[in-house]
């Protein structure tokens, strides 16, 4: 099997079809309205022919009992040669229990866009277990059902990383963000715009020297759910990594946040990164997530690394807008010059 996410799937590309699936809640069926606004704005803004996986609109119960169905429907994904990208409807809680019906041999003989967040990590994991880069970010019920439209920052993320093979190059902090709560059940709220404010930027917490290093990560929540499974990473995986992590709007505590970055450091993890990302908490008070901040920076000295570049606020995961990540790129933190840059395509 090749080495971890190395397989660039290829690019998207106007009038391609992209596969919506439901790999773990049922928010497609829940919310009808919504959901079809995030297909819509989908085709309309990146010029994608979207249609779903053969169970994508089943019901959360439906989908949570039969694991197998949600694995096939990744697998008819990737195997339909009319489809060329993968997006996942929504995050969820159920899909650790695919994971004994993912064949990780069909994946790395079928790379193909995948995107998704949040629970969606676990897929993200068998997609770097078997070989093949995926994008965190960019969900239908989220992302791109965002109301009044799809936020610029992210639209011009997902065609920087998914839809265009040249090096993805500087990130830089999303202009403005929100954390204004709408109804996604109500479809009268759904065309109207959230308050934005302007975005106060990434906070560099320490490390000095410039690093760089293929990224990893995803929800922590559910990469603590995957530890010691047979999708985790290999050790060595992580050497040199750029290691980026966020946590769910369910905002666990600050201690459990500190346990699991204990364990990280139990497994070997933190001593062989080269740097942590750590995105904006949805939905926490700006002291509440400052505090949480502080809390990791204490983990990272206790762990024998106060040297690590830490690097928080960032735009990827449970925030508003969300950006997508393109997992096992090459990405430098230049904590001198305050950069961020991918430095390579994410799609051939």
């Amino acid at each position: 099997m090749a080495a971890y996410a190395s397989i660039l799937p290829p690019a998207l590309r106007p009038g391609d079809t992209v596969a919506v699936v439901s790999l773990s809640s049922g928010g497609a069926a829940a919310l009808p309205h919504r959901y079809a606004t995030g297909k819509r704005q989908l085709a309309e803004t990146f010029g994608l022919r979207v249609i779903e996986a053969p169970h994508a609109t089943r019901d959360s119960d439906w989908l949570r009992d039969n694991p197998r169905a949600r694995a096939a429907d990744l697998h008819w994904a990737l195997e339909n040669p009319e489809v060329h990208g993968i997006v996942s409807a929504i995050g969820g809680f159920h899909a650790l229990r695919m994971l004994p019906y993912l064949d990780l041999d069909l994946i790395a003989a079928h790379p193909k866009v995948f995107t998704g967040y949040s629970d969606t990590t676990i897929n993200h994991l068998a997609f770097g277990k078997a070989g093949v880069g995926s994008f965190y970010g960019m969900a239908v019920l989220s992302t791109a059902a965002e109301n009044g439209g799809i936020a610029e920052f992210s639209a011009e993320s997902f065609r920087a990383t998914v839809m265009s093979g040249e090096p993805v190059g500087d990130l830089a902090p999303a202009a403005e963000w929100t954390e204004e709560l709408l109804d996604w059940s109500d479809p009268e709220l759904q065309s109207r715009r959230r308050r934005w404010v302007p975005n106060y930027g990434w906070l560099w917490l320490q490390g000095s020297e410039p690093v760089q290093g293929p990224i990893m990560g995803g929800c922590l929540e559910v990469l603590a759910q995957a530890m010691g499974t047979e999708i985790w990473p290999a050790l060595t995986d992580f050497e040199g990594a750029v290691l980026h992590l966020e946590i769910s709007n369910e905002r666990p505590p600050q201690l459990q946040v500190q346990v699991w970055l204990r364990q990280f450091a139990a497994l070997g993890v933190l001593e062989r990164i080269s740097a942590l990302l750590f995105s904006r908490p949805e939905a926490m008070s700006l002291r509440e997530t400052l505090a949480l901040y502080d809390a990791i920076r204490d983990e990272l000295v206790v762990a024998g690394r106060p040297d690590l570049p830490f690097v928080a606020n960032l735009d990827y995961g449970h925030s508003s807008p969300m950006g997508v990540l393109p997992l096992g790129r090459q990405l430098l933190v230049d904590p001198r010059q305050r950069r961020l840059s991918i430095l390579e395509p994410a799609v051939r």
